[in-house]
Formats: C-alpha cells, structure tokens, sequence
C-alpha cells in the first residue's frame, strides 16, 4: 500500500532565478544548500525549499508544489494510478547527485494543483 511519509520538498517558482535566491539567501536568510543555472535549494529546518524556473507553462503559476516521499516510487505510482489519481508524467530521473538520483513523478489533485511524488535512490 502507498505509504505518504513526509513532505520531501516545496517547489517555489521564480521569474529569475538569480534575484530569487538573494532574496530567499539574503533577506529570508534560509541556508543554501546549492544551486544551478535554474535551481536553487535551500534547507527551512528540515524542509528543502527548491526556486527553479519553470520547466513547463503549467508550473509558471506562483504557486507550489508539494513532493511526497516515497519508498519506491515505480509502485506508488502504480498503486495511484489504479486509484484514479490523475499523473502528468511517468516516474524519471529528474537529478543525479554523487551515488544518489532523484525520482519524481507529477500529478493533479482534485482542485488542479500540482503535487509530486518523490524517491531519492542509490546508485
């Protein structure tokens, strides 16, 4: 059975990325934690905050995302999917850090926001 444990990460969407992480690093005065040409993550005790500039029109919105943790995203997804949650995409590799990948998955809730579920592996 899909077991949500946490929420693993916030995505914020930005105009520009550069302005957007001297405000969150200077004026929030959150810990950057590292950052890309279009990303920036910052650590909000415990929570990982991601800046990043839309990927696809549907996420321009200021708005954010909640990503969910999961152990094995291939089978929540699998399980949602049977339940009649609505998926925008398949489960991929959205990162490769060092021995680990970052697995996400987007999907719709009722009301049309935009939530992912996410799954950290090693490799």
């Amino acid at each position: 059975m899909t077991s949500l444990k946490s929420i693993g990460q916030i995505g914020v969407p930005a105009k520009d990325i550069n302005r957007a992480i001297l405000f969150y690093k200077d004026l929030l005065e959150l810990p950057l934690l590292f950052n890309t040409d279009t990303m920036a993550f910052f650590d909000c005790d415990g929570i990982r905050l991601m800046l990043s500039l839309p990927e696809k029109e549907q996420f321009t919105n200021a708005s954010s995302v909640f990503y969910f943790k999961v152990d094995d995203i291939t089978a929540s997804f699998s399980q949602m999917k049977e339940k009649g949650v609505s998926f925008i995409d398949k489960p991929h590799v959205v990162a490769k850090m060092d021995s680990t990948e970052t697995w996400m998955v987007f999907f719709n809730d009722t009301e049309g926001n935009t939530h992912a579920l996410m799954s950290e592996v090693a490799v």
